[in-house]
């Protein structure tokens, strides 16, 4: 395990410590999937990601109050994978924020909407045993809140749920797949990818999209998402924005006050330990 080390104050009265892990992207497949399955299973699979999400959640079991997962906890839709899920997601000390892998049916196969993904949702029934749109729990006086933006967009429901979380007046970590965009994570972004590859950030204006024109589709905000980016900077009891998705780490302010931070991906052994005071 590659454990990197972060802190985050925001003025508690007790020390509470979390562990952030994010895109294990497990890959399995047995007699109930078919053989397109099977043979992702054979490519994408590794038993390195299961044991390293094994030592992430014995490590988060003894050293922290709470494990939270942002997403692609799973690689592709398999019953295999549906059965790993829900066994990860009944620990209590876990708490999940889904990714788009935990709809994609064969893995860059079609175009993500809101169709496709209820397609996969559905064909997971009786769901993985967590709330996977969104979720709230208070640990140590800090409201945790997920949020399902795997597809890079919010919808409205989840903006009004999110307002109000807030009123309740705790500090609120927002737990997300895809990172919220932010100028210096998208400069670092193309510097290791390239823009051509995509920025893969929420709530890109025009002159941040991909220059890749189906990504640049997908990513662009749609309905509520720039007002729900918007109104989630603009909060100051939101102190720290929690996500994945892109497979390297980065510490970043999004606004005053609210660092977001980013980790790499659990399935190279990665994990964040976050302490806040």
């Amino acid at each position: 395990m590659k454990l990197l080390q972060s802190t985050l104050q925001i003025g508690l009265e007790q020390p509470l410590k979390i562990l952030h892990v994010t895109d294990s992207h497990i890959a399995l497949a047995d007699e109930r999937d078919n053989e397109r399955k099977h043979a992702l299973a054979q490519r994408l699979g590794s038993p390195d990601k299961e044991q390293y999400l094994q030592e992430h959640l014995a490590y988060g079991r003894e050293h922290c109050d709470l494990i939270v997962h942002t997403g692609d906890l799973i690689d592709f839709t398999s019953q295999a994978n549906f059965d790993f899920a829900r066994e990860v997601l009944a620990d209590e000390k876990v708490f999940f924020a889904a990714g788009n892998h935990e709809f994609s049916q064969y893995v860059g196969e079609a175009y993500e909407d809101r169709a496709y993904k209820m397609n996969s949702y559905n064909e997971m029934r009786p769901g993985l045993g967590a709330p996977l749109f969104f979720n709230a729990r208070t640990v140590g006086g800090v409201n945790f809140v997920s949020i399902d933006n795997s597809y890079h967009q919010f919808e409205p429901w989840q903006l009004t749920r999110l307002e109000k979380e807030i009123a309740k007046g705790l500090p609120v970590i927002l737990c997300v797949h895809a990172p919220l965009f932010e100028a210096s994570l998208f400069e670092h972004h193309c510097q290791l990818r390239g823009k051509g590859s995509s920025s893969y950030l929420v709530g890109c204006d025009e002159d941040h999209l991909p220059d890749d024109e189906w990504r640049a589709i997908e990513i662009r905000p749609r309905g509520i998402t720039a007002e729900a980016v918007d109104f989630i900077k603009s909060q100051p009891l939101i102190k720290a924005v929690l996500a994945g998705h892109i497979h390297f780490s980065f510490v970043s302010e999004l606004a005053p006050g609210m660092t977001q931070f980013v980790t790499g991906g659990a399935y190279e052994g990665i994990a964040r330990e976050i302490t806040i005071l």
